[in-house]
């Protein structure tokens, strides 16, 4: 366990971006992921300089970093266990790592044979379980009281993206491909389908009532989709970060990579962030936008609501959309901490 210099900072807060709080000390490399603790205000960063950070928030916004542990490559993502006391993480070393907030100590607590993308904390009635999902075309979940994955799942592709609301897991692999899980039968594919999306997914989160999930594209596209067909009639998609060229020309847009995607925890309404630099609030009931942030001085790389919605953290650091060409020197890295106002989250009423 490492700590940070044990100053804080505090600033002025409204909703544009340049006036939201700055975290103190970020990591000096591209930022993967972030995730807020279910029970406090700590946040876990996860960093392309191979480490993951966790910072304490305080009331006023004001943070102070808590603990640093590393991995041998790049961190691509973090979460927490629901107790709020561990973090894992999985990286570009093939491993997964569980930081224990209460001793300090950090260990490997699961392996594959490619990086690994995604990690997610599962709650089920027979116990707590990680699932990792790598580039090696696999999901294992891991109980971690024993060294060896419980079980193995073969996927069609390398897993990009997965998200868990229990019972619903989905996972989102390269070529388009998704596979949805009901995690009561965790190792046989509940339904298996191409994207709507015409281009590669990027990220899919869950609905929090667990009856869908909404996915991102490289080409500034979202999806809605339900997973009873008797909801299908529900699913749409439609386009996002994306800018005209000209005033005139709305044929010549600008299309972005859609980074994350995170649903309110009290309001079940979403955000959007992408590689244009902007942050889209949204209520998909209504099919309408609730607020777009001014564009950030940076692609917006990943992005997370706090237990209770009132706080939403993202990042402003190069994404790698456009490959290890576009990873020229400047790029900002900045961890940035939003205070959530009501009517910015809140569902519209939906009209008859």
């Amino acid at each position: 366990m490492a700590f940070f210099a044990a100053n804080s900072t505090t600033a002025n807060v409204s909703s544009s971006p340049e006036k939201d709080v700055e975290v103190v000390d970020p990591p000096p490399d591209a930022i993967s992921s972030l995730s807020f603790c279910p029970v406090a205000d700590f946040l876990a960063v996860g960093s392309w300089d191979n480490n993951v950070r966790i910072y304490e928030v305080g009331q006023n916004g004001q943070t102070q970093g808590k603990a640093l542990y590393g991995h041998q490559a790049p961190v691509f993502s973090v979460c927490w266990n629901k107790e709020g006391n561990k973090v894992i993480s999985g990286g570009g070393d093939n491993a997964a790592r569980l930081f224990d907030v209460q001793t300090g100590q950090a260990q490997q607590v699961a392996q594959h044979d490619a990086p690994i993308k995604v990690v997610k904390w599962l709650e089920t009635p027979q116990g707590s379980i990680l699932a990792t999902g790598s580039w090696d075309k696999t999901v294992k979940y891991w109980d971690m009281r024993t060294p060896n994955p419980v079980s193995t799942v073969q996927l069609p592709e390398r897993c990009y993206t997965l998200d868990v609301s229990y019972p619903l897991m989905v996972v989102g692999t390269a070529e388009r491909h998704v596979q949805i899980f009901n995690l009561t039968n965790p190792t046989t594919p509940y339904k298996t389908m191409i994207s709507p999306l015409k281009w590669q997914t990027r990220v899919i989160s869950c609905f929090p009532n667990s009856t869908g999930f909404a996915m991102g594209s490289v080409e500034g596209r979202v999806a809605i989709q339900y997973v009873d067909e008797k909801d299908s009639q529900n699913n749409f998609s439609f386009k996002c970060h994306r800018r005209d060229q000209t005033p005139t020309s709305k044929d010549q847009s600008l299309v972005f990579a859609v980074n994350d995607i995170n649903f309110h925890p009290v309001h079940g309404t979403f955000s959007t962030c992408g590689s244009d630099g902007t942050i889209n609030f949204w209520d998909k009931d209504s099919r309408t936008r609730l607020k777009t942030f001014d564009p950030c001085p940076g692609p917006v790389s990943s992005s997370a609501f706090s237990r209770n919605g009132l706080i939403f953290a993202y990042a402003i650091s190069y994404d790698w959309s456009k490959g290890h060409s576009g990873n020229t020197p400047g790029h900002p890295n900045k961890v940035m901490l939003h205070p959530v106002k009501e009517d910015e989250v809140k569902k519209r009423v939906q009209k008859r």
